[in-house]
């Protein structure tokens, strides 16, 4: 019944995600959470594409893996999701499943901020005092030259 919800809303799948994920109307439950999240993720949905990335970065009902979080939360950020650009921030930051790199994490965390996500602009700033006026220059040129893309699914 379900499954053959997402042929009819390609939303359905999302709507699942939050009923599992704080248990409204059903019981809580993460493996749930993840199966509809990767059926959205899968087509495309940002918002699915963040969650699917949480679930590997917390370790939730599946194993820890800070590469495959990467992974999706660029697809997402790559769409322009605030908050799966935030994402990247912290992951170039930490080097969690990416290299550690200043200027992406500027990038990311100046993109985010730029769409209101406000959260960033503290860690946007803290990260300015151990970069080089260069690095600053060149994250704030990537962000200019920073361009979103349309839904992104596993294939591309």
């Amino acid at each position: 019944m379900l499954d053959s919800t997402l042929t009819k809303r390609k939303g359905a799948a999302y709507d699942y995600i939050t009923f599992y994920a704080i248990g409204e109307g059903v019981p809580r439950d993460y493996a749930e959470a993840v199966k509809w999240s990767r059926m959205a993720a899968e087509q495309g949905q940002a918002g699915a594409q963040v969650v699917l990335g949480n679930a590997y970065s917390n370790g939730w009902s599946i194993d820890k893996d800070d590469a495959k979080a990467v992974e999706w939360w660029r697809r997402a950020a790559n769409q322009g999701d605030a908050m799966a650009q935030a994402k990247m921030g912290g992951a170039y930051f930490m080097g969690a499943g990416v290299p550690k790199d200043f200027v992406l994490a500027y990038m990311w965390l100046n993109l985010a901020a730029a769409q209101g996500f406000l959260d960033t602009l503290s860690i946007r700033d803290s990260l300015e005092q151990t970069m080089t006026p260069e690095q600053i220059a060149e994250g704030q040129r990537l962000s200019r030259e920073w361009k979103p893309k349309h839904s992104e699914t596993p294939a591309q």
